[in-house]
């Protein structure tokens, strides 16, 4: 089949590898974000797929829409016959949904109907599944409600952030995604409707939701900063400023005693520092104050000349 896939973070890049690597498939055009501010200069910088593309020679669209006029018109004569989409990040709509012969299959990051919208990793470990995956199905013009190809499933480990995770769904998913445009080529797949019970939303994390309140229990703060983790990345006050924390480990003591901390509370050592929930302390791994470079806890403790007693958030 002709495709035009869509996509546009490095979790999209196994997919479109997968089907550039493909013998059969022929990848004719990609479909990405436009160029945005990166780095501390803020220059435009190209999607990840964008950039993979231009490496195969690809031609690369990356209208403001996909609805764009222009956009339709070209792609329009490329013949296409089906349009992969892996976290493309813009709604598709009429017109650009009649594009191809046989629609636009998504790449989706869940066990469907779970966790349908932008984030179904970051809310499959914020809420604490034990096991997510990924699906493939057609996309209409709901919210990843259409039928369903196939699925993996992916187990979610003790320790996993949700940038762990999305990293091996990626891998996996990059399979199924050229399982299903191979049956959908062949005949051999047809889509089955979503069941109606079972659907929760998973809308996108935002800095505010990336706030770390240590007046929770710790295995609720453990589950935040790890789902908040690599983006858009956890934080707590400290002294007005926003301190981004890295994973913490849930600890049933602390060093100076059986007591529980107070929530928001740190207990300082030369080797590790804790902090107080509503329930067991948790122990920081890595923090990151403002304009500078992560670094291990202890460390900043020991320059930021930290003491036990002392709050944060």
């Amino acid at each position: 089949m002709r495709l035009l896939f869509a996509g546009t973070p490095a979790a999209a890049l196994p997919s479109l590898q997968a089907l550039i690597d493909h013998p059969v498939h022929e990848v004719v055009g990609v479909l990405t974000r436009p160029d945005a501010p990166s780095g501390r200069g803020r220059s435009l910088t190209p999607s990840p797929v964008s950039a993979l593309a231009r490496e195969h020679g690809i031609e690369v669209f990356a209208p403001a829409r996909p609805t764009d006029t222009e956009f339709l018109r070209v792609a329009g004569e490329l013949g296409i016959d089906c349009c992969p989409v892996v976290a493309y990040g813009a709604l598709l709509r009429e017109p650009a949904l009649s594009l191809p012969r046989y629609g636009w299959v998504n790449l989706h990051f869940s066990l469907l109907p779970a966790w349908r919208g932008a984030a179904p990793v970051q809310h499959a470990v914020l809420h604490g599944d034990e096991i997510t995956g990924a699906s493939t199905f057609l996309i209409g013009p709901g919210l990843d409600d259409g039928p369903v190809f196939g699925v993996l499933t992916e187990r979610i480990r003790p320790r996993d952030t949700s940038g762990e995770l999305l990293a091996r769904l990626s891998e996996a998913g990059a399979g199924l995604l050229v399982a299903t445009l191979d049956g959908i080529a062949d005949g051999s797949l047809n889509p089955v409707a979503q069941p109606a019970d079972g659907v929760s939303l998973a809308p996108k994390l935002t800095v505010a939701d990336a706030q770390v309140c240590f007046d929770q229990p710790a295995l609720a703060v453990d589950r935040r900063i790890r789902a908040c983790t690599p983006a858009p990345g956890a934080w707590a006050s400290m002294d007005g400023q926003r301190l981004k924390l890295g994973p913490v480990t849930p600890v049933g003591h602390r060093t100076g005693g059986d007591e529980l901390l107070v929530p928001g509370v740190l207990e300082v050592s030369k080797t590790e520092v804790l902090i107080g929930t509503a329930t067991a302390p948790v122990r920081l791994s890595e923090v990151q104050p403002p304009g500078k470079r992560p670094m291990a806890a202890a460390d900043w403790a020991r320059g930021a000349r930290l003491k036990s007693g002392d709050r944060l958030g």
